[in-house]
């Protein structure tokens, strides 16, 4: 998993409402563009950095492509915070070599 480049992709509020939006329905860059008063080579950017943290999937339908949230991801990354915060719960630091 890709840790960095996902906290990376949600640091950004764009991004973050593009996830929000395809909670939805799937969308089309067309469609995503639309809800914003940016340019359409600034939300190509952002669904590229959102791929890149495999945060989003695409898949040609016809003419189109069409984003999707990759839900298995967004799972393990709560998985992970879930994880951290309750691991000093008991008060415990454990010693982890690697």
């Amino acid at each position: 998993m890709k840790v960095n480049e996902i906290f990376k992709a949600l640091s950004d509020p764009t991004r973050r409402k593009i996830l929000d939006m395809l909670r939805y329905k799937d969308m089309t860059a067309g469609e995503i563009a639309e809800m914003f008063d940016i340019t359409k080579p600034s939300i190509s950017h952002h669904l590229n950095i959102l791929k890149q943290a495999d945060l989003i999937l695409d898949e040609r339908r016809g003419q189109n492509i069409y984003y999707s949230l990759n839900t298995t991801v967004l799972e393990e990354i709560i998985s992970i915070m879930l994880n951290f915060f309750q691991s000093g719960k008991d008060g415990k630091i454990e010693d982890k070599k690697e």
